[in-house]
């Protein structure tokens, strides 16, 4: 993902807000008023999504109390869609703040995994869908199985 830029300004420009605006394609899974979830393009399992603030938040550092309810509450729907979707037997969730951070606005990782699968520690191989077909039946499953 490329990185977002801050102009002098103050105005952002940032690859998950043109996400949010609709100016970039996603293959979405999860859409709530104040959170989005979305495929990872460079997944590290196939269903990767990242769950995003609809209003530009750089790092959790930066979240206000009044969504921290909101990304909880849309990161364990999107545990739970991993395994019921995708017969993942659990999931792995992460948030960088600044350091592996690739794109300054705040997201949380929701990767699915199964024992054996090959992950070790913080090393994150990434394995891309095959097309845009694949990507979009992995999100179509993911957002069937999203608890309500």
């Amino acid at each position: 993902m490329e990185r977002a830029v801050v102009w002098q300004s103050g105005r952002v420009d940032c690859v998950f807000c043109s996400i949010i605006a609709g100016d970039l394609p996603a293959d979405m899974v999860l859409d709530e008023p104040d959170v989005l979830g979305f495929l990872d393009r460079r997944p590290v399992f196939k269903g990767h999504v990242l769950l995003v603030t609809r209003e530009h938040v750089p790092t959790l550092l930066d979240l206000p109390p009044r969504l921290h309810a909101d990304v909880l509450a849309g990161t364990q729907r999107l545990a739970r869609a991993v395994v019921d979707g995708l017969g993942a037997q659990g999931s792995f969730v992460a948030v960088n703040t600044v350091v592996s951070q690739s794109v300054p606005h705040l997201h949380v990782h929701v990767v699915p995994r199964t024992k054996g699968d090959g992950l070790r520690g913080f090393f994150w191989p990434r394995r891309p869908y095959a097309s845009p077909e694949e990507s979009a039946d992995y999100a179509a499953r993911l957002r069937a199985a999203l608890p309500a």
